[in-house]
Order: C-alpha cells, then sequence, then structure tokens
C-alpha cells in the first residue's frame, strides 16, 4: 500500500467525525468522506445517489471514468449495477400479481412447461416465489458458465439447468441463482407475450422517466458518459472491455446511474407509488420485503453488530440494523461492483455504483445509513479496507500453498496425442483439446473467449493459462483421467475462484 493511500485511509475517521448525530445529516461531511474512501478503496470511479424522504440530497460523481484518462464521473455516467437488477424482475412480477395476470404461488411449469430441475417432483412444484428467493436446491451460482459468453438464448440456459446437481434439500436451504432469476424474466415474457426488456420499459423505466437506463451493452454505441470496467490483476488495476449479459438480463442486465437508480429507490420506497401512478400495490412491496429465505444470524460480529435476522425476500437481501428494517442488494459485473440499501421506515435511501470490484460498494451504503441514525462508526470503510487485503492476502497465500503440492520430475502418462480430442457433457456443451506448436490448447467451444494454453504440471495434470484476461479468474488445472486401461476417458477442470464453477462442468471424451 502506498503512503499516500494510507495516509488517506487514516484521515477517513476525522471526515467522519464531522458528521454530527441525529437527523440533521452533514450532506457536505458525507460527500468529503465518501471522496476519501474512493481513495482509500483505490477505486477509479464511484458514483453515489442518496434519497431522504422522497427526495434527492446527494447525487455525485467521484473520480473518473476510466484510469489514465481525465473523463470525470458524474450523477449521469453509466454503469452495470448487475444482480440489483434482481429486484426491478420481482417488481415487475409484482405489478403483474396485481393485475392478477400471476400469482406468486404459480408453478413455473405452468407458463413454461420445458421447466426441469434435478428432480421431477421439485420440477413440478417450483413456484415463482421459489425462483426469486434462491430456495430451489442449487448451489450458489450454479450453472453460471451456461450463460457466461455463451450463445445460448435465455430459454436454452433454463433447460440446460436440468443438469444441474441438487446442493441441498428443496426450500430447506439457500443457494444465489442467477439462471433461477433468468427462469423468472422468461415466465415474465411468457405471461406479457413480449420480452423482459419490454415488460420492464413499460412497467417501470418509462413511467417513473428512468430514461437513461439501458438493458444491452448494445445499447451502449450511442452514450459517451460511461464508466469503463476496472479490475486486478497481478497487483495492478487495468481496465475490462464490456462484457455481454444479455442471456441473463433478467438476473443482472440493467445498466444505469445513480441519477436514474435514485427514482428506482424513491419508486421503492413509495411502495410503488409514483405521483399519481399506482406501479405495485404497498401489499406487494410487503411480500417482496417479507423473508422467504431465511438465514441463521450468528454472534456479534464487526460486519453485523447489530443484526438479529437475516434472510432473503423477493429479489432483495433483507436484515434488521440499529432496530430498523434493511432492504439491500448488491450486484457484481465483469469491472463493476455496486450497491443499493433502503431503509423504508426512515425513507431512506443510498445507492453506490463503481467501475472496480472492491468491498466500497457495500461499505459506503452502511456508513452512510449510520450517518443517519447518528451512529456513525467509521470501521466501515477503514476497517473493510484491511479486511479486503487481508482476504486477498489469504488468497495469494493459499495460492501459494497449492503451488508447492507440485510433484516435480513427472512427466504425462501418454503421448500429447492422447489427450487431444473433443470432450463434452449435457450441461455446458463440448470442449477441444489440440496439438498446436507441439502444445496441448483447450477451447470450451460454448465460449469463444475461454482459449487456453496447457502446461504440464505433474503426471496428468496440466496447467491451464488464458490466452485472454478475465477479471474473475485466472490460472487453474485440468487433469485427464485414464481408465484401467490407459485410455484417456475424461478431463476435469478446477479454476479456483468465487464466482464461477469450473468444476462442476462435464468433460466426457467423445472422440
Amino acid at each position: 500500500m502506498s503512503r499516500a493511500r494510507m495516509l488517506t485511509i487514516l484521515f477517513i475517521p476525522l471526515l467522519l467525525a464531522w458528521i454530527p448525530a441525529g437527523a440533521q445529516v452533514g450532506v457536505e461531511a458525507l460527500d468529503a468522506s465518501l471522496s476519501a474512501a474512493r481513495a482509500a478503496w483505490n477505486v477509479p470511479g464511484m458514483a453515489v445517489a442518496i434519497v431522504k424522504d422522497n427526495s434527492v440530497v446527494l447525487a455525485k460523481g467521484y473520480g473518473v471514468r476510466e484510469l489514465g484518462k481525465p473523463e470525470t464521473v458524474d450523477q449521469h455516467t453509466l454503469f452495470a449495477i448487475a444482480s440489483n437488477t434482481k429486484a426491478f424482475t420481482a417488481a415487475i412480477l409484482a405489478s403483474l400479481a396485481d393485475q392478477g395476470t400471476v400469482s406468486w404461488n404459480d408453478r413455473v411449469q405452468q407458463h413454461l412447461p420445458y421447466f426441469q430441475v434435478y428432480d421431477p417432483y421439485v420440477s413440478a412444484d417450483v413456484r415463482i416465489r421459489d425462483l426469486l428467493s434462491h430456495r430451489v436446491g442449487l448451489r450458489t451460482f450454479g450453472g453460471d458458465l451456461v450463460w457466461y459468453g455463451t450463445p445460448y438464448s435465455r430459454e436454452e440456459v433454463v433447460k440446460r439447468a436440468r443438469h444441474l446437481k441438487q446442493a441441498y434439500p428443496f426450500r430447506s436451504g439457500y443457494g444465489y441463482s442467477n439462471i433461477m432469476f433468468v427462469a423468472a424474466g422468461e415466465v415474465i415474457a411468457a405471461v406479457t407475450g413480449g420480452s423482459w426488456e419490454d415488460a420492464l420499459r413499460r412497467t417501470i423505466l418509462k413511467p417513473i422517466g428512468m430514461d437513461n437506463t439501458l438493458l444491452s451493452i448494445s445499447a451502449l454505441k450511442s452514450k459517451t458518459n460511461v464508466a469503463t470496467p476496472h479490475g486486478e490483476e497481478n497487483g495492478v488495476i487495468r481496465t475490462y472491455p464490456w462484457y455481454n449479459w444479455d442471456n441473463m438480463a433478467a438476473a443482472g442486465g440493467i445498466i444505469s446511474s445513480v441519477d436514474d437508480m435514485a427514482k428506482w429507490m424513491r419508486l421503492q420506497l413509495n411502495r410503488g407509488q409514483w405521483d399519481t401512478l399506482r406501479i405495485w400495490s404497498e401489499a406487494q412491496s410487503r411480500v417482496m420485503w417479507t423473508p422467504h429465505n431465511n438465514f441463521v444470524v450468528g454472534g456479534p460480529s464487526e460486519r453485523a453488530p447489530h443484526t438479529n435476522f437475516s434472510g432473503y425476500g423477493l429479489g432483495w437481501d433483507l436484515r434488521d440494523h440499529r432496530g430498523h428494517l434493511v432492504v439491500e442488494h448488491g450486484g457484481g459485473y465483469d469491472g463493476m461492483f455496486s450497491h443499493t440499501l433502503l431503509v423504508p421506515d426512515l425513507k431512506l435511501g443510498v445507492v453506490v455504483l463503481t467501475n472496480g470490484m472492491t468491498g466500497i460498494a457495500d461499505a459506503a451504503t452502511r456508513h452512510v445509513l449510520d450517518a443517519y441514525l447518528g451512529t456513525v462508526d467509521s470501521t466501515w470503510i477503514t476497517e473493510a479496507v484491511k479486511r479486503e487485503r487481508d482476504a486477498k492476502d489469504r488468497q495469494k497465500n493459499q495460492r501459494l500453498s497449492a503451488d508447492s503440492t507440485r510433484i516435480t520430475g513427472t512427466k504425462p502418462s501418454k503421448p500429447l496425442a492422447a489427450y487431444a480430442g473433443t470432450y463434452g457433457g449435457p450441461l455446458y456443451g463440448d470442449a477441444t483439446v489440440t496439438i498446436e506448436n507441439g502444445k496441448l490448447v483447450l477451447r470450451l467451444l460454448p465460449n469463444p473467449d475461454l482459449v487456453a494454453d496447457l502446461t504440464h504440471w505433474h503426471f496428468d495434470v496440466f496447467e491451464v493459462k488464458w490466452r485472454k484476461s478475465f477479471p474473475w479468474f485466472g490460472a487453474g488445472k485440468v487433469q485427464f483421467v485414464l481408465n484401467e486401461r490407459a485410455v484417456v476417458t475424461e478431463m476435469k477442470m478446477n479454476v479456483p475462484n468465487n464466482d464461477f464453477w469450473f468444476d462442476e462442468l462435464e468433460f466426457r471424451k467423445k472422440r
């Protein structure tokens, strides 16, 4: 860490001390502390909006849209909001429920006859509310490689979910599932006769004037005030191109600004009312803000010192903080993290959009909340920086420890030609291993960006070195499995990361 950055972190508590206790929050002090936090977290750019009592009290940008370039972030700068999209999908369904078009308890197969998961009974009994509360029984982020960078349609992504393994009993656990929200978007398309995008524009975006909100990266071509994604590679912050998420848009495809997101927060805090227009009923807000999937709350911790309950509603994370209901959600996109936090009884909303991949968005919303409660806790920002740095150090040490298990002096069991061929399975599709310039090259065919050179590691294990850099994952390993006749029959992948599970992909040798 640089000396300048360390001094910035140490200075933050002084800035926080300017914020007076009670309802009269010093917006100038909040502004100063948020600016200092951006520098402390080393995030290129950030935008923040705060809504209180149906008014926007702060909508501002900090830093730059792209590292090394002068264009600054403002309240209109566009960022990917990623999984903050999920609450929009739930809200569309809430409006449709008010109209009687759907019910939260409708079986998904009633609208999507092709819908299947790991078990026939579960497939037949999954309800719309199950899709939106991550309780179907799938592993967190299970199947995300099926949509990531692939040509599969939304329907095809949902159909392939039947090949995902069960992770916990139906409705008796939690597995954060993007694919189930894709299914929810397809339910909306089925019952409205249009697309998820059509329903979102008609139901929410146009009525409340979210005119600067986009639903695909293809629409960015006509925009100039756009943030560039950034991530960290080998300790250095670098830019990444925008990545197409169209086939999972209902789970994370919205691109917006804090100016537009302030309108969204006002609509939420007014429980579906926008001026004279009722978009969904107050009763539906209560349904979406009711825990449908409850989490066990541990003992007091520095990250949740005042939490007595925690759970997931319909498109929202729910918890309490100092006696107040907190309705929130985060979002993670390739090179952009964000967070939205609402406190209904205080009529308070905070959204933080960033063009970096750090925890500042989550920490900053909590810092603003405590400022409005008159109980400013500087650790939301200062301690969170330290926690993130420590986590990165642990991950680095884990990689070094894994590398230390390499057994030197070994060689592959077979000639390289024996490993070449086509491998595949029903969940993801095919992969090929070819010999190029005397070395093995791996290609995961559904995503043309997933091309890697394979370097011998030990025995029949090869290191995966991607030709393209990804913000989510780096190098990994491929193990070729031989049968009792020493014939290569399968390829197993392990690419350590926290979001995309290469180990769940089945690659059996086909030819």
